[in-house]
């Protein structure tokens, strides 16, 4: 039986998860990618999306920002994004309160960077709204 991996999630706030895992599937720039354990090393950009990983067969989800994900040749596993939300942490009214924020600041906005800054938002908010729904769906 090969050694499990470990896992550790960091956003610019906070480390959000260090644990050990039997598979990682990560949105990477090129496509979603599944990291098994013994998985070669690999440093790759990560796009914004849902980070699944597995432990047993239970499997869990964190909405991720941009960032990168470094494969260790030790079967360690490092995801650091700006932020990370961990499912279970989603607020579903929240979020579609900064949906609503976010639409609101395109619309009224002239600023390049504050337009930038408000689809960002929408982006990550609306994957908050998909994951929580389904969450919940799962559990429910």
């Amino acid at each position: 039986m090969s050694k499990p991996i470990t896992l550790t999630v960091v956003s610019q706030e906070r480390q959000l998860l260090t644990a050990e895992v039997t598979s990682v599937t990560a949105p990477g720039s090129q496509g979603e990618l599944t990291i098994l354990p013994e998985h070669i090393p690999v440093f790759t950009q990560l796009q914004a999306g849902v980070l699944t990983f597995r432990q047993g067969k239970e499997e869990t989800q964190i909405v991720i920002s941009k960032g990168f994900l470094d494969v260790a040749p030790n079967n360690e596993i490092t995801v650091m994004v700006d932020t990370a939300v961990h499912a279970r942490d989603i607020s579903l009214e929240k979020a579609e309160r900064a949906v609503q924020a976010a639409q609101e600041t395109m619309t009224t906005t002239q600023d390049r960077q504050e337009l930038l800054m408000a689809e960002a938002s929408l982006r990550q908010a609306l994957l908050e709204i998909k994951v929580a729904r389904s969450t919940k769906r799962a559990s429910a």
